[in-house]
């Protein structure tokens, strides 16, 4: 056993100073983005997930321009895009697409303008790769406080809303009825999400946050039909992605064909598709006369 951990683990792993922080930060952040993550698919708004994570890459390079740190730029305009897809939007889904193509084009723009004046009008260096494919290993101990501030407040928010989001995901007409805010739900739900981005694009990147908040979610939900233990799956799944893509990573530098290693966010994705993969052969094995997963739910947040 000592020998198999010796080969997998390259010397220093454990001993090295950003690993640590990169593994800690990157379990956070991949908690945060399972829970988020499985309200986002089952509300089929994987689609408003990747615009906030393009309006983080536009708040990471602005942030960057005018010499803040990127996770300032990817919450704070994460969160103002939130408030304004349901500013423009409205309680159809066509209308939600609507708004969240509205908001991903422009962020889209601001992305490719500010990564340009990052480039040719300020002294910024590697400013494309730290805010599209992230930086984990650059980020220092310093920032530990404010993720573990927002993760618990975007876990916070879900617990106290849990039961009316499930009801409202599964059933808007049912929770409004029975007199849930809806609106106030979402827009509380959209708030979360932002937040999960955010702390997503400072691990993988902007570009690829989708991968962590959707992933781990969607593997989770073809394993199980019970939210409960969705979530859990999905922060398992989250989190041994993350500090698997972590460890590679870090060995990849003592790869003979990549001198300077391999990108921890390419890692990371690889190993949760691959787990979404394996899971859809499980799915597949199983028996066909289950019950829907919507079905399960919908009971659940009836009860």
């Amino acid at each position: 056993m000592h020998q198999l951990l010796t080969w997998i683990v390259e010397p220093g792993f454990l001993a090295s100073a950003p690993v640590r922080t990169a593994a800690l930060i990157g379990g956070i952040v991949a908690v945060v983005s399972a829970i988020a993550g499985v309200f986002t698919v089952m509300r089929g708004q994987s689609f408003a997930g990747h615009a906030l994570g393009d309006v983080a890459a536009a708040g990471g390079s602005g942030a960057l321009l005018i010499g803040l740190t990127p996770l300032t730029g990817f919450l704070g305009l994460g969160i103002i895009g939130a408030g304004t897809m349901d500013l423009i939007g409205v309680q159809r889904v066509r209308g939600r697409d609507l708004a969240t193509g509205i908001v991903l084009g422009a962020a889209i723009g601001l992305t490719a303008l500010f990564l340009y004046l990052d480039t040719t009008a300020s002294a910024t260096t590697g400013a494309t790769q730290q805010v599209l494919f992230g930086s984990i290993f650059t980020t220092t101990s310093t920032t530990i406080p404010v993720i573990t501030a927002f993760s618990l407040l975007a876990t916070g928010v879900i617990a106290v809303i849990w039961r009316p989001l499930l009801l409202a995901t599964v059933s808007p007409d049912i929770a409004a009825a029975r007199g849930v805010p809806v609106r106030l739900v979402g827009v509380a739900y959209l708030v979360t999400l932002a937040i999960a981005v955010a702390l997503s694009s400072l691990t993988i990147g902007a570009i690829l946050s989708t991968a962590l908040l959707i992933g781990p979610a969607a593997t989770a939900l073809r394993l199980t039909r019970r939210t409960g233990t969705a979530l859990l799956a999905a922060c398992v799944t989250g989190v041994a992605a993350t500090w698997a893509g972590i460890l590679l990573a870090y060995d990849s530098y003592y790869w003979g064909a990549a001198r300077e290693g391999l990108p921890v966010s390419f890692f990371i994705v690889a190993v949760i598709f691959t787990a979404y993969l394996l899971a859809g052969c499980r799915k597949a094995a199983r028996p066909r006369d289950a019950a829907p997963a919507d079905d399960a739910a919908r009971d659940q947040a009836a009860a």
